[in-house]
């Protein structure tokens, strides 16, 4: 699985992983049929209404363009409206990001959107399917204009074997904060990668990043007092976690 260093507007560097290709063509597949079910609809709708006008300009290539049209406008709104997430993507589970740490704007997605014209409508996918699979950041000419890639937003919890092996079963193992059922796994996966972030690179920005998180967490679990040791604090809410939440 690739992975991209992201550094955010704070100066810490997170780890992310990089969508796949089949991700992304699967997010695409199902954009492209929700698009294509939606045009039909009006498409016929219209075409009772209006079957004069439209019998006289019947074109498979102009029912082409306007449908793509379609698939390009609808692209660059869901983006907008979703932080980075179509329908399609939000069912694959994986959303558009900015290299640059920073959160994507109307010019990214735009560039994005109109350069499905060259990635996909010209070149039938090739030139999308060569980028994406041989670029290090996975980025097709759309998110090479646009500074920005895709990456994974559902990932799987993974640990090492000393973790799991610290809880033989969940009658052995009392977890320590309960409420930690509030929070997601993707929470989790940031939590883990924080305090990986933290033993590679020892700096203040690093530890301030901990410090805050701890500070979030105590509040957003209703603890009465910060703990002592904020990476084992850490590191039993990731426990206690897989214990309740499997």
């Amino acid at each position: 699985m690739k992975t991209i260093d992201i550094r955010t507007t704070q100066n810490v560097t997170i780890e992310y992983e990089l969508a796949t290709l089949r991700e992304r063509i699967l997010a695409f597949f199902i954009d492209f049929v929700i698009v294509y079910v939606t045009f039909s609809i009006l498409y016929f709708t219209l075409i009772v209404g209006f079957r004069d006008i439209f019998l006289n300009v019947e074109s498979y290539a102009l029912r082409a363009v306007v449908l793509f049209s379609f698939f390009v406008f609808y692209q660059l709104f869901s983006e907008i409206i979703a932080d980075g997430q179509s329908w399609g993507k939000k069912a694959v589970g994986i959303k558009v990001v900015r290299l640059d740490g920073q959160e994507p704007g109307l010019s990214e997605y735009l560039l994005r959107s109109v350069f499905y014209i060259i990635d996909i409508l010209f070149s039938f996918g090739v030139v999308a399917n060569l980028l994406i699979s041989s670029s290090a950041k996975s980025q097709r000419l759309g998110d090479l204009t646009a500074n920005t890639t895709v990456i994974r937003v559902r990932f799987n919890l993974r640990f090492r074997l000393e973790d799991i092996l610290k809880i033989n079963s969940i009658e052995d193992y009392e977890p320590q904060f309960p409420d930690v059922r509030k929070l997601s796994e993707q929470d989790m996966l940031l939590i883990k990668s924080i305090i990986t972030r933290s033993r590679l690179y020892r700096n203040k920005a690093h530890r301030e990043v901990v410090d805050d998180l701890v500070v979030r967490l105590k509040d957003e679990l209703d603890l009465e007092k910060m703990p002592p040791n904020k990476i084992e604090f850490l590191k039993t809410l990731i426990r206690d976690y897989i214990v309740l939440t499997r």
